[in-house]
């Protein structure tokens, strides 16, 4: 089910974009990060915020 609430859809975007991504590993981890939780790499990327798709 879509969110139609922007309050909603703001907040729910936050925790699902403001991630930083694991090149090694590919895990997810926390946006102040500085190793990786999983492997302890500190190649770590942000999450790459695309386009929205429809």
């Amino acid at each position: 089910m879509p969110v139609t609430d922007p309050v909603k859809y703001r907040i729910a975007a936050s925790r699902l974009l403001n991630v930083m991504i694991c090149r090694k590993c590919g895990a997810k981890n926390p946006p102040g990060a500085t190793k990786c939780r999983r492997c302890k790499s500190k190649n770590l990327r942000p999450k790459k915020k695309g386009a929205k798709k429809i």
